[in-house]
């Protein structure tokens, strides 16, 4: 994986070329290479593998997504704060199949972290209120799903709010 200083470095010396056949009269040329600064400048603020993780578990292919983030090496130096965040998220959502204090742990952290959308905070509150179920925490869960309800404004989360809703009813 690349560090996010060489990103910037790479993105720099692409933009300073291009300035330079600006100035030399090749506008052409250098048009063509704000494209490739701009591609590297968006793998700094968009990391390609928590991208690719992403859409392995869209198509809920969990051990490929797992590989995937297996492969970033230190992720508190590597990543920028927004990008740890679901760094944090998808690890947690992979690991809340296997050792559910770990992933309650990598949930609130993603929490704690920032993440930017509304809908991420309301998946990582429902998977969080799942874990609090398990542990027979229902006032924590019943709390959780409260802002899972506020924060999924287009009930895209409805279905699995109900679905735990009804597993506290057993509790």
């Amino acid at each position: 994986m690349v560090s996010k200083i060489i990103r910037l470095g790479v993105t720099a010396a692409i933009f300073v070329w291009s300035v330079l056949q600006f100035i030399d009269g090749e506008i052409g040329n250098g048009i063509a290479l704000l494209f490739p600064a701009a591609l590297v400048l968006l793998t700094y603020f968009r990391n390609e593998r928590i991208l690719i993780s992403l859409w392995y578990m869209r198509k809920s292919d969990v051990a490929k997504a797992e590989k995937m983030l297996g492969r970033i090496r230190n992720p508190e130096k590597s990543l920028i704060k927004s990008q740890l965040a679901y760094y944090y998220l998808l690890m947690g959502m992979i690991e809340s199949q296997r050792k559910v204090g770990k992933a309650e742990t990598l949930l609130k952290k993603a929490l704690n972290t920032g993440l930017r959308m509304d809908q991420d905070k309301a998946l990582a509150k429902l998977n969080l209120a799942g874990i609090a179920l398990t542990k027979r925490r229902k006032k924590e869960a019943q709390i959780l799903l409260t802002e899972v309800k506020r924060l999924d404004s287009k009930n895209v989360l409805a279905e699995q709010t109900k679905y735990i809703k009804q597993q506290m009813k057993r509790i």
